[in-house]
């Protein structure tokens, strides 16, 4: 056994702490609310695969927030999340319709179609949200057996590109896909940012208007690692711990993903991080505004911010922070706050934009 001198002495930063980017709200590091809990967790044996007293008291703390038919099922990664939630709501021979620009069909690497076997029917809009209006453009052909047969209707909230559903938006969604006989699927990797913006709790756009099936994130929000499916309407899915293990999400230590899913919900923090989040994004955006030939794309309803500027101007700030673009040939990129953002980080970044534009 080594030495536990040399052992502290291996132990090394290996990055600059002082070192920002607004590429993604994945950069950030884990809430000490989170990190207290985990250390909290660690202590002494507990039966592993999600038989822990952790993931039996986190069941309590989603009621809370979700009614009491709510059931949460850990699992490592959104991605893992979704194509678990989605494999649970379809048929072999079922398909989702979703926004051209939804997670699952641009940033998974095909894994919902690869690995959940499903199919992907994609709608374009302007903002990244679906109408019923739109799903019907792919709500068709169910008894057609050359066609996919469309069962699940997925969305994201808040979307892709930063935007808000109103509540009234997806009740009107949720009732137009059950009428088709189809089911309705959220994903919700920052569900906390849509409802700090709302200004509501999470059940009112969720649950009470009938979403049968939730992907709850948290790594965006300041968990360490894991995500949750949210099973609402227990009647709209099967199998869903069979499922979960066989799309490689089974946590044999799960307790450090339900842990820290309680230290997001059982009190505040989930809202708190949100909330300061969206207030940099904000922040940001009122920044942007002040610095000509900078245009922002979409509203600004969350923790990101989507703007278009010279290309040449986006390499060179990308040297000075992190950053990616959207659209390269447009000249669109993303700008995301996180819950450590700091006033100090958002006013450098536009400082940096003036000078960079300026040359």
């Amino acid at each position: 056994m080594a030495d536990p001198q040399t052992l502290k002495t291996d132990a090394r930063r290996h990055h600059d702490p002082s070192v920002r980017g607004f590429a993604s709200d994945n950069y950030a590091g884990a809430h000490p609310e989170v990190l207290a809990a985990l250390a909290l967790a660690n202590g002494g044996h507990q039966v592993s695969y999600g038989e822990d007293q952790y993931t039996e008291h986190l069941q309590r703390v989603m009621h809370s927030h979700f009614g009491p038919t709510a059931e949460a099922f850990p699992v490592f990664n959104g991605t893992g999340a979704n194509v678990t939630a989605l494999q649970a709501l379809t048929d072999r021979w079922g398909a989702v319709i979703c926004a051209e620009t939804a997670h699952i069909n641009v940033d998974e690497g095909g894994a919902p179609e690869r690995m959940g076997g499903l199919k992907l029917l994609t709608v374009p809009t302007p903002d990244g949200k679906l109408t019923p209006e739109l799903i019907d453009r792919q709500a068709w052909g169910w008894e057609d057996e050359h066609r996919a047969m469309p069962q699940v209707v997925s969305i994201t909230q808040n979307t892709e590109l930063g935007t808000l559903y109103t509540v009234d938006e997806i009740r009107a969604i949720v009732e137009h896909a059950h009428g088709l006989g189809m089911k309705v699927h959220l994903d919700g990797a920052r569900i906390s940012n849509a409802a700090a913006s709302l200004d509501v709790p999470m059940r009112t756009f969720t649950n009470a208007v009938g979403v049968d099936v939730l992907t709850f994130g948290g790594t965006k929000n300041g968990m360490l690692f894991g995500e949750a499916v949210v099973v609402l309407n227990p009647d709209a899915v099967s199998h869903m711990k069979h499922l979960r293990k066989m799309s490689m999400q089974l946590a044999s230590k799960m307790r450090f993903v339900s842990v820290q899913l309680e230290a997001l919900l059982a009190k505040d923090l989930w809202l708190r991080n949100a909330r300061h989040s969206n207030e940099m994004a904000q922040r940001l955006a009122a920044g942007v505004r002040t610095v000509d030939g900078v245009e922002i794309l979409y509203p600004v309803q969350a923790n990101a911010v989507f703007a278009r500027l010279p290309q040449e101007v986006t390499r060179r700030l990308q040297q000075r922070f992190r950053f990616y673009f959207w659209d390269e040939a447009a000249g669109d990129v993303r700008w995301m706050c996180s819950f450590d953002t700091t006033e100090d980080d958002v006013d450098a970044f536009v400082q940096a934009l003036k000078e960079e534009m300026a040359n």
